[in-house]
């Protein structure tokens, strides 16, 4: 079975928040799925493109008004 973290970063600025998502993913063993919250437009295009970057996969589970929660897996 599978465990979740939860990390919100509504409101957290670029890059910070990419640092917080890196740091969260090094914590994850391999069964666990971290769910993050993130603000829309640069914010979400710049995370994005570094969960790409750095080998991730990842799916949008909803999407708000100002913000987007995304599930990232842990493939390790």
């Amino acid at each position: 079975m599978n465990s979740l973290r939860y990390l919100d970063l509504t409101s957290v600025p670029c890059p910070l928040n990419v640092v917080k998502i890196k740091l969260a993913l090094e914590k994850l063993s391999s069964n666990e799925q971290l769910i993050i919250e993130i603000d829309k437009g640069e914010t979400e295009e710049m995370v994005l493109n570094n969960l790409k970057e750095m080998g991730y996969s990842f799916s949008q589970i909803n999407e708000y008004e100002n913000c987007l929660k995304i599930k990232i897996f842990n493939e390790n």
